[in-house]
């Protein structure tokens, strides 16, 4: 069997880690991320290759160019940022302290002595891997050398491979032909200018239909469409240029020893130290004396086909403290069950003969009635395949671990597996593709019963760990007394959905669609001629150039058109409030009148899914379709309330918190006048004009009090001059004084503002009223914005994440005393700061009095919590 060896393109893989991960510093401030994230994909390539040989190129920092005019192109890239630019030489140093081969060059790239090394690799008779991000290297690939590259689609990273008929396949070219690809469509990323004006869809077709440009050129009076050839007909220069630039050097006379590139012992002691200083906890243990060397943990998972062995299982199962277990499933469909019961006896139940979805749905939930931690990931989407009678048990490691670090976007199996345990699991989507779970069961049992096996492998042996981090990190009462029952409250929203008239939203959309043609012919009699609306290329044209309005501002592809230039515009011409009223009704037309008509269920209602995990504050979110993002604003965005209805012998309840927020500040700055003004019931809007402007309560005018509403909200969103001068349109001097003055009024919420930024940049992040950490890694970069965003996010995120936490809160109460009092209403949406609910006309009163009750008792502030309650035959007047 012929030898491997392992290429990794050095800055592109850190480049892609730097992005990818969540911004990481150890304690003495160095950023760590895209070393950490580079090490995650080494380690996982590295489990799946088994290599013999290993080595990682990087490019030099300045270097001399390949071809006279490169340097003018590939001269121009943007600068490295700060943060990932100090991480390059403590990777170089880890690597080496590993004993992994580096390679630079002064002149030459990375691809150049990557190509150099491979080609000479595939003539030695070595199967050659080639790790980069960069589609330039897919030039290279042949029958035995296979470009690997990292993508992440939904939040996971996969790895797709290619060998020669592999590009074939996905691109329609050979491996060569993409250098003619790069020369015609050009790479910004790689700064090759290309041929302008013509793109990817385009450039494939010339290099499939001519091979080369060369002999496109030569045929280019046959080229269509017209704007292609002339294109290249006036551009070849620029193309035969690009060609060069994309050309990987193959031949770079660079020296390489193999022997010296010799994959041995990487779990040094030299590195085990480097990751104790960079902080990476969970990696040491794949670098300690006793740890496997270079090797994944082989687990031996056993798949249950017979009942009565099955049923064995399920007695044994019963009487454990914990076990792990995930249903796996398909197009809502069970397939089968993964069960862990400690982590030596793993279990896989496909669903086939007698183990029916209902036998083993059954089965589990009666099994799990007596274990006193279940563990699990995404339990929500679980939970309506079983009967669960107590919820306690339950541990969703997916909300744990989501708790624990906020700011990531997945928190999949394989990725615990990687951060908790160091342990490389393949998704699925390594393993089988796009290919369905269903037909990977039925043709490889195998492959599919180790894929299981890991689903509650890795569970069973994460939790405790994520357990012993949020006891650690003070969030074990939020973990089990609020984001736990949650999952149960939102899963009984999700299935209650909310019902919403088809024939109303189906006129709501013709009447939008009238007044859209309308505003068309208004604004092509106001610009004298037709032209796309939507397309801010020809708008901008129309506005700066055609009818010369000022205040245009350029860019790459034309001017700017976006809804803060357009506002500024809009009171001197009447086209631009025109354009405006357009868009906003075409958004409301395209994403509810005609989106939510999709939506809508056999049983008339729409039924949104809750996402518990997504923001960094702990707001919850709703997709398919959201409904937490509903216009208010403007009238006609509020009409699409009327029709969400309730069902017939029902009505609906709206209950808003009231200025949240400003309590929460009030409470947790303790400043004695807010907190006065709100024990009195006063006008708070009114009263910090008052105070602020000077002016007696009674002659505060309307505009005064909604600048002063801006200033009160501004000021819990950390606001700045500039941003206040833009709400207000008021100069930044006066802004800037508003600012003062109201510091001057509130004297110790600066205090609290100003504590809440030292906290951050000493802790690395802040907490909620209930605990509820926010890491702010911003504060430690070294561009000014960011900084500047990361106080910003200082100041808001203990104040917005604990009005989240009391809605969550608010939430579970109200859901749970409708049950305990067996009522027939129940607890539809939640929107920010809204619950809606769907009551029975007979217990209209009594639910009035829950929401009252529950809403109010969801926390104890030092200034009351009000609410305003509405009911209504539809949401809008309920609202």
């Amino acid at each position: 069997m012929s030898e491997k060896i392992l290429l990794v393109d050095g800055h592109s893989i850190i480049n892609r880690a730097f992005y990818g991960v969540t911004n990481l510093t150890n304690s003495q401030g160095l950023h760590t991320n895209a070393v950490f994230g580079f090490l995650n994909t080494l380690f996982k390539v590295l489990e799946e290759e088994k290599p013999d040989y290993i080595t990682v190129a990087f490019d030099v920092k300045a270097p001399t160019f390949r071809h006279e005019m490169y340097a003018e192109y590939k001269g121009t890239r943007k600068p490295m940022p700060e943060e990932l630019h100090e991480q390059v030489p403590v990777l170089k140093k880890l690597l080496h302290a590993m004993g992994i081969l580096t390679m630079e060059k002064a002149g030459l790239e990375a691809d150049d002595l990557l190509g150099t090394v491979a080609k000479r690799s595939e003539k030695r008779g070595l199967e050659v891997t080639v790790l980069s991000g960069d589609r330039d290297l897919l030039q290279l690939a042949t029958e035995h050398i296979r470009i690997r590259m990292p993508k992440t689609k939904g939040g996971v990273t996969e790895i797709e491979n290619y060998n020669t008929q592999d590009v074939i396949n996905r691109y329609q070219i050979t491996p060569l032909q993409v250098i003619e690809l790069k020369a015609l469509m050009g790479d910004s990323s790689d700064n090759i200018p290309g041929v302008p004006g013509i793109g990817e869809k385009t450039a494939t077709s010339l290099v499939v239909k001519y091979g080369t440009i060369e002999n496109a050129y030569a045929h280019v009076e046959e080229i269509t469409p017209n704007r292609a050839k002339e294109a290249l007909r006036n551009h070849y220069d620029m193309a035969k240029l690009s060609k060069t630039l994309a050309t990987i050097n193959i031949d770079c006379g660079c020296e390489y020893d193999w022997e010296k590139a010799r994959l041995g012992n990487i779990y040094t002691q030299e590195a085990y130290e480097i990751l104790k200083e960079l902080e990476f906890k969970n990696m040491l243990s794949r670098f300690s004396v006793e740890a496997p060397a270079n090797e994944a943990i082989e687990k031996s998972f056993l798949t249950v086909s017979d009942l009565g062995g099955a049923e064995n299982i399920f007695e044994k199962a019963g009487k454990r403290e914990r076990l792990a277990f995930e249903l796996i499933r398909e197009n809502g469909a069970v397939l089968a069950l993964s069960l862990a019961l400690s982590g030596e006896e793993v279990y896989i139940f496909p669903v086939q003969g007698f183990l029916t979805e209902g036998w083993l749905t059954e089965r589990l939930s009666r099994t799990l009635t007596g274990v006193k931690e279940i563990v699990c990931l995404g339990l929500k989407e679980q939970l309506g395949f079983l009967e669960v009678k107590e919820p306690k048990a339950f541990r969703d490691v997916e909300i744990g671990a989501y708790l624990l670090n906020p700011l990531k976007d997945s928190y999949s199996g394989e990725e615990l597996a990687g951060e908790y345990l160091s342990l490389s699991v393949p998704s699925r989507a390594e393993l089988f593709g796009k290919q369905p779970l269903n037909g990977i069961l039925e043709e490889k049992p195998e492959e599919f019963c180790i894929y299981a096996g890991y689903l509650s492998y890795v569970l069973y042996e994460v939790f405790p760990l994520v357990e012993k981090r949020l006891q650690d990190e003070g969030m074990e009462a939020l973990y089990h007394d609020m984001e736990m029952p949650l999952v149960f409250t939102l899963h009984s929203m999700e299935q209650a959905g909310i019902q919403v008239e088809a024939e109303e939203l189906k006129s709501y959309g013709d009447a939008l669609a009238v007044r859209i043609g309308e505003l068309e012919k208004e604004i092509y009699v106001e610009a004298g001629e037709e032209f796309n609306i939507n397309s801010p290329k020809q708008l901008g044209v129309i506005l700066f150039d055609k009818m010369g309005m000022k205040g245009g501002k350029k860019t790459k592809t034309g001017y700017s058109t976006s809804a803060e230039v357009l506002e500024k515009l809009a009171p001197d011409h009447p086209i631009v409030s025109h354009i405006l009223e357009y868009r906003q009704l075409t958004k409301l037309k395209s994403t509810y009148a005609d989106g939510l008509a999709g939506y809508i269920g056999a049983d008339r209602r729409i039924h949104t899914t809750f996402q518990q995990t997504i923001t960094a504050t702990g707001r919850l979110s709703s997709v398919e379709p959201n409904l937490q993002n509903i216009p208010i604003r403007m009238e006609l965005g509020r009409l699409i309330r009327k029709v969400f209805v309730p069902a017939e012998g029902y009505t609906l309840l709206d209950a808003d918190y009231s200025q949240i927020e400003l309590r929460v500040l009030a409470h947790m700055s303790g400043d004695e006048n807010l907190i006065q003004a709100y024990r009195e019931a006063q006008d708070i809007h009114r009263l910090t004009a008052s105070q602020v402007f000077h002016i007696p309560f009674d002659q505060v005018t309307d505009l005064q009090r909604r600048n002063a509403k801006a200033v009160n909200f501004g000021i819990v969103y950390g606001i700045s001059s500039f941003g206040l001068s833009q709400d207000l349109s008021i100069t930044r001097k006066e802004a800037q004084e508003y600012i003062e003055k109201y510091f001057e009024t509130y004297p110790r919420i600066k205090e609290f503002l100003d504590g809440c930024v030292k906290e951050a940049r000493e802790k690395g992040y802040v907490t909620t009223m209930f605990g509820r950490r926010r890491q702010v890694p911003e504060l430690k970069s070294s561009n000014f914005m960011q900084r500047s965003f990361g106080e910003r996010v200082a100041m808001n995120a203990p104040i917005q994440g604990t009005a989240a936490d009391i809605i969550k809160l608010a939430m579970i109460r109200v859901d749970r005393r409708l049950r305990e009092e067996g009522l027939r209403s129940r607890l539809l949406l939640q929107v920010h700061d809204e619950l809606l609910v769907e009551a029975h006309c007979e217990e209209t009163e009594k639910v009035k009095e829950i929401l009252s009750e529950e809403m109010h008792g969801a926390a104890k502030l030092s200034v009351p919590l009000e609410i305003d309650m509405k009911q209504g035959k539809n949401w809008y007047e309920a609202h």
